[in-house]
């Protein structure tokens, strides 16, 4: 622990910044650089750092176990030496100063130019897995065993066409997830999940199984286009936004955010190794790679594998180009490569008489947003087909449209015209549009909230008994109006969905325009804590107060007396000589040092002032 204590204490602030990131340990009891040693060298700190490490570097540290003497200690060169012996290849053994240099980095190891100095407490947890869980180092450093590569017989352009037609169906699935949860939002159960009828529905919506939704919605979630607010899911500005871009460009950020969560060390491998391996040897190749990487390394492959057919990264289990790319990091040169299978989108439709709009391909996603507006999808492929009537219209109106907005829309995109159905149907809708009136209600109304008004006495008597309303419970109190406890806006969409010509106005009469389709904002991302900084502020301040070297000594005394460990201490006789005494701390106090002599077997007491250094005793003792 006095070794790696030290080499905290040389490190640079930003260098042992870096270090920390890269393991895991218990911060909250560190005072100082030695409790931050001794937390480094807790067996659950080591070994979450040893998982991480793979075969070379594991047996590059096996073998300077291997070679290291009573205090740890070996050389860069005789760890090389070590190597050459156990049968690593030229590759391995020549590079040992620099994987020496990355065990020192994530302080595995302590390096001091060329002498290396392997913890004890490193040596004894590797140790105890050595052989079992762990190969032995005459394993870790044999070359890997040869890949048998078979003749490619399929034809990779039709596995490609193949992940492209995954990753388009996925990607248009989620669009009309968005879509409907624009439409209407989902509701979260207290005990987690999404509620049943909600679930159909948007599964229905989506074109998907039902038991297939959660992990669609959880992709939609992870990648930002679907957020929380309260017990509801709602469409985010970034989803609003996502779903007006090419299929290319949505594809792009579903790839971003999958590789974002593959652990780098294994992106880094399966991108480098991945053009000879197959769906059998993945899991085999990677767990040899990373000897130590028990359950990381399993949920990592869980992940790479589990979402990568649904982004046409694989097909039928067997990595394809776009997959390598992606893993790789040129995201954009995979999406090129899909898109050119995608389906081309179109910008023209065909009207017909039984008002029917039907897209001969995936509609543009400017078009296709307008539309919806005011016409219902009915059925979703690459050819999409829309149904215009007269409760799809009036929720355009409601919306901002207007009878000539919507038929000029349809002209634009029409390849045969405006059939006279259609035109008579917005004409006429256009015409009741507000024949219903929805309003804030008068405060002499309370508890009402929302007042309800007609001159069409009959439509109002409807109205009042119809079922399909109840649930807003409308209350009759006027040949011409009614009430209801429910807000304006909640009664203005339940009489839209029964397919009444609605409209809401101001208190002036004035009708004001209300859009259903709810888009909440991203939050902005918290600040993010620093535990690190914050840790090496109390850490390095704790320094800065004992900054002498006598105030350092005291704290390696103290540190060796808590941790029960021997000491060589060197002091400073009177005649200007030195001696080494083989001490056992015991305690440090008032300036002075008490500690059992190891050979006399007598307790000494001596001032700090009077000694020059400690290094680590013998081991064994």
């Amino acid at each position: 622990m006095l070794e790696l204590a030290a080499r905290l204490r040389g490190l640079p602030r930003t260098q042992l910044a870096s270090a920390l990131e890269s393991r895991e340990f218990d911060a909250s009891g560190v005072r100082d650089l030695f409790d931050l040693a001794e937390a480094l060298l807790a067996p659950d700190s080591i070994d979450h750092a040893v998982s991480r490490l793979d075969r070379r570097h594991l047996a590059t540290l096996a073998a300077a176990l291997q070679v290291s003497g009573e205090h740890g200690d070996s050389t860069t060169q005789a760890v090389q030496s070590e190597l050459v012996r156990l049968g690593a290849s030229a590759e391995l053994s020549n590079a040992t100063d620099r994987l020496l240099g990355d065990l020192a980095d994530v302080l595995v190891i302590v390096r001091s130019g060329e002498r290396v100095h392997v913890p004890n407490a490193v040596a004894t947890r590797v140790g105890v897995h050595m052989g079992r869980e762990l190969p032995d180092a005459a394993e870790l450093a044999a070359p890997a065993p040869p890949v048998l590569v078979g003749v490619d017989d399929v034809d990779r352009s039709l596995l490609e066409r193949r992940a492209a037609e995954t990753a388009y169906a996925t990607v248009a699935a989620t669009a009309e997830l968005l879509a409907e949860i624009g439409s209407q939002p989902a509701r979260e159960l207290a005990k987690g999940g999404l509620a049943l009828p909600d679930s159909k529905r948007l599964a229905e919506a989506s074109g998907i199984a039902l038991e297939a939704l959660p992990r669609l919605f959880h992709r939609a979630a992870e990648a930002g286009l679907v957020i929380r607010d309260g017990a509801f899911w709602l469409e985010s500005d970034l989803g609003a936004s996502w779903t007006r871009q090419s299929a290319a460009r949505r594809w792009r950020l579903l790839a971003d955010c999958w590789r974002d969560r593959i652990p780098l060390p294994l992106r880094e491998l399966v991108a480098r190794r991945s053009e000879a391996l197959t769906a059998t040897d993945l899991r085999d190749d990677v767990r040899w790679f990373y000897p130590a990487g028990g359950r990381w390394v399993e949920d990592g492959l869980d992940r790479l594998v589990g979402e990568a057919e649904a982004l046409g990264l694989a097909v039928a289990g067997e990595p394809v180009e776009t997959g390598r790319l992606v893993l790789a990091g040129d995201v954009d040169r995979a999406a090129r490569r899909l898109a050119v299978h995608f389906p081309a989108q179109v910008d023209k439709v065909y009207l017909q008489h039984d008002l029917t709009i039907v897209s001969p391909g995936p509609l543009e996603p400017s078009l296709d947003a307008r539309l919806r507006g005011f016409a219902d999808v009915e059925g979703r492929d690459l050819a999409s087909t829309y149904r215009v009537n007269a409760a799809s219209v009036n929720r355009g109106l409601a919306a901002g449209e207007s009878a000539e907005s919507i038929l000029e829309f349809l002209r634009s995109l029409s390849l045969t015209g405006i059939p006279q159905p259609l035109a008579y149907l917005v004409g006429e809708a256009s015409a009741r549009f507000g024949s219903v009136r929805v309003a804030a209600a008068d405060d002499t109304d309370a508890p009402a909230r929302a007042s309800i008004r007609s001159d069409d006495e009959q439509l109002v008597r409807t109205l009042a008994v119809d079922q399909s309303l109840a649930s807003v419970g409308l209350r009759q109190a006027g040949p011409h109006r009614l009430l209801s406890r429910f807000s304006p806006e909640v009664v203005f969409w339940a009489l839209s969905d029964a397919r009444y010509p609605v409209a809401a106005e101001d208190a002036t009469g004035q009708i004001i325009r209300l859009h259903r389709h709810r888009v909440i904002s991203a939050p902005p991302p918290a600040p993010k804590s620093d535990p690190i900084g914050a840790l090496l502020d109390r850490v390095l301040d704790t320094g800065d107060d004992g900054a002498t070297e006598q105030a350092w000594l005291a704290r390696q005394l103290e540190a060796a007396a808590r941790s029960k460990e021997t000491l060589t201490v060197t002091v400073r006789m009177p005649g200007g000589q030195t001696a080494d005494y083989l001490l056992a701390p015991a305690s440090v106090a008032n300036g002075r040092l008490r500690a059992r002599d190891r050979k006399a077997d007598i307790e000494r007491t001596l001032p700090l002032s009077a000694i020059a250094a400690v290094s680590p005793g013998p081991t064994g003792l």
